[in-house]
């Protein structure tokens, strides 16, 4: 039996992407899965906000300095017949795997390095020395790992050569609780087929933090094109962020102001049945560097509650997703309005793009997301056998 180590400040219901890969362990055979978790307790936008505010860094570091003291504690269980044949340092563990490797100097350490720091201050608007301070986080971050998971090809294409071996490419898939939505909301739907009641208005769903990797106001505009057009069309938009303001201009003082309706916040438990009720959900438009090389979290989960995909026709998105997806050109937003009417007027169309979201979906389950890690820790373990 394979013990894996949850370790790190992570928490699953801000970082869903953790959880994919801590469920999918679990449901392998041969793995069993603890965890040592002590979350930090800031949010991502809080996390941004300190790149931008320097003199705010202190606060990190008090909190990482007592999140640290309790998982050194906590480790003392995992010793001896107790301890971890791996450790699995989670989302935005860049400071993580660094305590990790000295509490654990000889345990094969994984790192899930969903997002390069650097990558996203320079997405978020920060660059000169932060973002080259960031870059040497980065590197040294992956080079305390023996195994660096990342999302796509594009991604692990940055890791230093000398430990481009370690890269490990898993999906960023859905945690277990999106596709049991979607399962419920598609037995509760009056159109067993998929087909949208002729009397009721297509529903879009988009949410996110409103960052440039998403391209909101590319959406806004679109969705003001669409309330031009008089599509039957009604979206929800949840979040808050940078680009939020600049969507309320965009959308204010039209039709669509009647179209659309925003909430700030939705609890992570209850988003899988909000986003499940709606017949299309958003991915990402933006045309930022690190907007053409993501495949975002709530694509996958878009898949797994049942709705019709619409987002970004990247290499990324394209490679993994195939025709699960509709796919628009990034920052075209006349291109989105006119994917998103389509779908609005031609019933069979939606219908068909919902069964080629489930049928997507399934390779994204987290036991079959997280192969790509097993089979890496299966051929280390040969590795360290034979020496």
């Amino acid at each position: 039996m394979r013990r894996i180590l949850g370790f790190g400040t992570y928490d699953v219901a801000s970082h869903p992407r953790v959880e994919v890969l801590l469920e999918g362990l679990r449901r392998t055979p041969g793995n069993q899965v603890l965890e040592l978790d002590r979350p930090l307790g800031l949010s991502t936008a809080e996390r941004v906000a300190m790149l931008k505010q320097p003199w705010r860094l202190p606060v990190l570091a008090g909190r990482l300095a007592s999140r640290w003291s309790r998982l050194a504690a906590g480790s003392r269980r995992y010793r001896g017949s107790h301890a971890p044949d791996a450790l699995l340092v989670g989302y935005m563990g860049h400071f993580d795997v660094l305590l990790a490797r000295v509490l654990y100097p000889r345990t094969t350490i994984i790192l899930d390095h969903l997002i390069f720091a650097s990558g996203t201050a320079r997405d978020r608007g920060e660059g000169g020395s932060k973002a080259r301070v960031l870059s040497v986080l980065d590197r040294l971050a992956t080079h305390c790992a023996d195994v660096v998971v990342l999302d796509t090809a594009e991604h692990a294409a940055r890791l230093d050569a000398d430990i481009a071996h370690r890269g490990v490419i898993v999906p960023v898939g859905a945690p277990a609780s999106w596709y049991a939505a979607g399962r419920r909301a598609a037995a509760a739907r009056i159109d067993d087929d998929g087909r949208r009641a002729a009397d009721r208005p297509l529903t879009v769903v988009f949410f996110g933090l409103f960052t440039p990797l998403q391209g909101a106001p590319y959406m806004a505009r679109a969705l003001r094109l669409l309330a031009e057009r008089g599509a039957p069309v009604r979206v929800l938009l949840i979040g808050s962020g940078q680009d939020r303001a600049e969507c309320e201009q965009i959308l204010a003082g039209c039709p669509a102001e009647r179209m659309v309706q925003w909430c700030d916040w939705v609890d992570s438990a209850e988003l899988p049945r909000v986003v499940a009720e709606h017949d299309v959900c958003l991915g990402i438009v933006g045309t930022t560097d690190k907007a053409l090389d993501v495949v975002p979290n709530k694509v996958f989960q878009g898949l797994a509650a049942g709705c019709a995909v619409v987002t970004s026709d990247t290499v990324p998105q394209r490679r993994l997703l195939g025709d699960g997806a509709v796919l628009v050109p990034p920052g075209d937003a006349r291109a989105l309005a006119d994917a998103l009417q389509h779908l609005a007027t031609d019933p069979v169309a939606l219908r068909g793009a919902r069964e080629r979201a489930r049928t997507a979906a399934a390779a994204f389950v987290p036991e079959r997301a997280v192969a790509p890690l097993v089979a890496a820790l299966e051929h280390a373990e040969i590795e360290e056998a034979s020496r």
